[in-house]
């Protein structure tokens, strides 16, 4: 397909004269866009998840339930209340205002780039769509070209659903990346690296186009020495080992109580096993990195630490078994950039305190995980910042679409889900309406009544 800047322009242009027509305004509009979106996606469940098992190795049960049961939820949520939320909303006028009437109006920002990362290719083109058509917003959608089987069928899919005019997808690489980026868009999601988010960061100012950044960075996870272990164990293997590590809000790194450390290791080495069995290459269940580049870059974080469990991996298959590594020095590159891979390195303290300064000390997280009581959790988390939290968990905060999902700071800016999706991609738009059957003197010069305005106001 001809991906050049003429033929992107063209695309754009035909996307703005579309939105012009104020179509994607009728929420009538925008609910039938929704259901024909999860019709399709549901009756291209076997290619899908097919795909992902060719590009990642994902089984059909992770991409149903990490993939495609997240957007087909999110899809039915926007549903269920998107009337409500795009109705006008009445607000209080102040007594100098009066008799006038207040409302706020949502209303989309216009055509939007979605541009999606590789890990969860699926879920992090489509999930922001639906915030973008709850809203009312054409898309151009630029899914990752390092997964290539599941590009394919989203193009497939997104052609077969929608009138390009509408909503599009541009398969490509960086070359198409930075012709897109040159393009003045009402909106871009981005979700992907903070070196990459930087630079869509820098395009959009050129044209002072909001964007909202997805990233990742280093998420703590934090057992305290009066968690229950082994829940703390079998969570925490869970959410290190999804997808291979390949998570954004997967746990970076483990903060362990020094009493407890050898315990936890024990646990969670049984819990890699129950999970995916003795020989987790073997496992249907087991993810594998994406291409080499990553698996190399994965190979080098083992170089420095002690190996606890997890010593096998196989660059041919692009496997690298779930991997506890102990004996960690703050200094060791492992704790310098985010891991993306089923590698753990664990440290030890005798003081929160000790945790929350080194947490602080670095950039914001994009998750944050503490396995302790709740008390001890209220206080970790008052003194601590991250895009979000689990408490006695892992990943799952992800899931409940009441809560917003997103980073701060270096893990991102700007969020989305449920509510926080449609809000997303909309400008609420203030309206202040003044009635002519009176016209109070009050503000007009020479301000004669300056002293009853002072009071009033």
């Amino acid at each position: 397909m001809d991906h050049s800047t003429s033929t992107i322009e063209d695309i754009l242009k035909k996307q703005r004269l579309f939105f012009a027509t104020h179509q994607t305004k009728d929420v009538k509009f925008r609910m039938s866009q929704l259901r024909l979106l999860k019709e399709n996606i549901i009756k291209h469940e076997k290619l899908i998840t097919a795909a992902l098992w060719n590009d990642l190795h994902k089984s059909y049960e992770e991409a149903y339930l990490t993939e495609i049961s997240v957007v087909l939820l999110e899809i039915e949520y926007h549903l269920k209340n998107m009337s409500q939320w795009a109705k006008p909303k009445k607000v209080r006028t102040p007594l100098h205002l009066l008799p006038s009437r207040s409302r706020v109006i949502s209303e989309p920002l216009g055509v939007a780039l979605i541009i999606a990362p590789w890990n969860y290719p699926f879920q992090l083109l489509m999930n922001p769509l639906v915030g973008a058509i709850s809203a009312g917003c054409c898309a151009i959608l630029k899914p990752s070209p390092y997964t290539p089987n599941i590009s394919k069928v989203m193009n497939a899919l997104i052609q077969e659903t929608f009138n390009s005019n509408y909503i599009d997808l541009i398969e490509g690489h960086r070359e198409v990346n930075e012709i897109l980026l040159e393009q003045r868009f009402d909106i871009i999601f981005f979700t992907g690296s903070a070196a990459v988010g930087r630079v869509v960061m820098r395009k959009a100012a050129e044209h002072l186009t909001p964007v909202i950044l997805e990233l990742g960075g280093k998420s703590p996870c934090i057992v305290d020495a009066d968690s229950n272990l082994e829940i703390a164990a079998k969570r925490i293997a869970w959410g290190k080992t999804i997808n291979a590590g390949q998570t954004c809000i997967a746990p970076d790194y483990l903060f362990v109580h020094a009493s407890v450390k050898e315990e936890l290791i024990k646990k969670m080495i049984t819990h890699f096993k129950e999970m995916y069995g003795e020989d987790i290459q073997q496992s249907h269940y087991f993810a594998r990195i994406v291409n080499q580049q990553a698996f190399q870059r994965l190979q080098r974080l083992l170089e420095l630490g002690r190996i606890r469990f997890g010593e096998k991996v196989d660059a041919n298959d692009r496997y690298i078994s779930p991997t506890l590594l102990d004996e960690i020095e703050v200094e060791f590159p492992i704790m310098k950039e985010e891991i993306f891979g089923p590698i753990l390195p664990i440290l030890t303290y005798t003081h929160l305190d000790e945790v929350i300064t080194y947490v602080n000390h670095n950039e914001k997280p994009l998750a944050f995980y503490y396995f302790g009581n709740n008390k001890q959790a209220k206080e970790i988390i008052a003194r601590t910042t991250s895009g979000g939290v689990c408490v006695n968990d892992t990943l799952m905060h992800i899931t409940n679409h009441y809560l917003p999902f997103g980073g701060v700071g270096n893990s991102g800016s700007g969020k989305y889900h449920g509510y926080h999706s449609f809000m997303a991609f909309s400008n609420m738009r203030g309206v202040l309406n003044s009635l002519t059957w009176i016209d109070l003197p009050l503000k007009y010069a020479p301000f004669k009544y300056f002293k009853l305005i002072k009071k009033l106001l």
